[in-house]
């Protein structure tokens, strides 16, 4: 083992490594028409990628940039079930790096985070189908084109972002247990009246849901496949990968993870608690509101089962399974997550259905694998607490050069707490 790792630690070693599992992985996605392990195997090339520390960064970006936009897809040979599965897993990664500035960067522990979801989903879904004349003045005339997603994903943001506001108000003095009370009940709070909102006036249509919600359209181009949703996923998944890294970095981010690590010394450091925390709730939610607009347009049909509690659930294990404030551990925890939800369980459901059916083994339908999703994330919360409590790949933080520190202008004003203590001396000695 020892030998393998000394040899793996070469950059020309690393070099042939990512080449052969690439070809491997390639070729077997190619010739499989539904194999869910091929495409994993290509999917988790950037972790191989991630780890390969020899290959200078820059050259592992533009690997995994082109692995994504041509290989996947030219692999893939076009298979619309890969594609499908695809746009999926880039849906909930979106949704669980936004979850992960609240959850990971700020400490606040969100159990409601499907309700600006579900926001941004029925923002688009009413006025782009016939709903929105329900309510909206006669001489305004609905559904709008599939030109107008466009606009929409900046309305979605801003909807979502608002209700973020809304929810971050009145929880601001609880923390911990009693914060994620409050963030589900939210949630489900959103959830119950989207679907009790078609009376007195038809807005939501209640539990019948909003069918044929417009495609979005580009310059005449529709996007009606599962292709077409991939790219676009994958534009919206590099916005907010350089919006996380760019938040982290920030002085709000710092302010975030200040206040995730120690409320009351972040305070005495001089940092608005409510101000920041409301941030982190409006950046985290406006994510979630554009990737809901894209659901309702690539679904094109929403209903409020569409945005229930469990699916917050699946986005926390995702952050938490990654690690907390980890970009790359949360794109890891998404995509595990939704391949199990979307296509392991059920693959094996239908393959213990087909032994059941050949009379190989008797199962009870009451023990069907796609049934039990909540024990399996249970089992990998646990375990992942047990053998991996900071996630798949913890957090790094930035190491401070103390050298460095030291030569900083010591004349600066004061912020904080420190500020109150000089303007306390200085009227002392006035």
């Amino acid at each position: 083992m020892e030998k393998v790792k000394a040899l793996l630690s070469n950059q020309s070693a690393q070099y042939g490594f990512i080449s052969i599992y690439l070809l491997v992985a390639s070729l077997w996605l190619h010739f499989a028409a539904k194999s869910i392990i091929a495409f994993l195997m290509l999917l988790f090339s950037f972790l191989v990628l991630y780890y390969s520390n020899k290959i200078p960064t820059k050259t592992r970006i533009i690997v995994g940039v082109l692995i994504f936009t041509i290989l996947l897809p030219f692999a893939s040979g076009g298979n619309q079930y890969y594609m499908e599965v695809a746009s999926n897993v880039g849906i909930y990664i979106a949704m669980a790096l936004g979850l992960n500035i609240v959850v990971g960067f700020a400490g606040l522990l969100d159990l409601g985070y499907v309700a600006f979801f579900a926001a941004g989903a029925y923002s688009y879904a009413i006025f782009a189908t016939a709903q929105a004349n329900n309510f909206m003045p006669a001489f305004m005339q609905f559904p709008l084109g599939g030109e107008w997603f466009w606009p929409f994903l900046l309305i979605g943001l801003l909807v979502a972002a608002i209700f973020g506001i809304l929810l971050g108000l009145p929880v601001l003095k609880v923390k911990g247990d009693y914060l994620a009370i409050v963030t589900l009940g939210f949630g489900e709070i959103i959830r119950i009246v989207f679907n009790n909102l078609d009376k007195p006036i038809n807005i939501t249509n209640g539990p019948r849901g909003i069918p044929a919600v417009a495609q979005p359209e580009l310059f005449g181009f529709q996007f009606n496949t599962s292709t077409h949703y991939y790219y676009l996923v994958l534009i919206v998944i590099a916005v907010i990968i350089i919006a996380n890294k760019r938040l982290e970095n920030s002085r709000l981010g710092r302010a975030w993870i200040a206040i995730r690590e120690d409320e009351l010394a972040a305070q005495a450091m001089g940092i608005p608690l409510v101000r920041t925390k409301l941030l982190a709730f409006a950046t985290g939610a406006s994510f979630a509101g554009i990737v809901g607009v894209i659901f309702a347009a690539k679904q094109t049909f929403i209903d409020p089962t569409s945005f229930i509690l469990m699916q917050s659930i699946s986005i926390l294990v995702m952050v938490i399974l990654g690690g907390n404030g980890s970009v790359p551990g949360v794109i890891v925890g998404g995509a595990i997550i939704t391949v199990l939800n979307v296509s392991v369980l059920q693959e094996i459901s239908e393959w213990l259905q087909q032994l059941s059916m050949s009379g190989v083994i008797n199962i009870p339908n009451e023990l069907d694998p796609s049934k039990f999703q909540r024990l399996i994330f249970g089992l990998i919360l646990i375990s992942i607490a047990i053998f991996r409590p900071m996630g798949i790949i913890p957090a790094k933080r930035p190491e401070i050069d103390l050298d460095k520190v030291k030569e900083l202008d010591q004349t600066l004003p004061q912020t904080g707490i420190l500020a109150q203590v000089e303007a306390q001396q200085g009227r002392k000695s006035s």
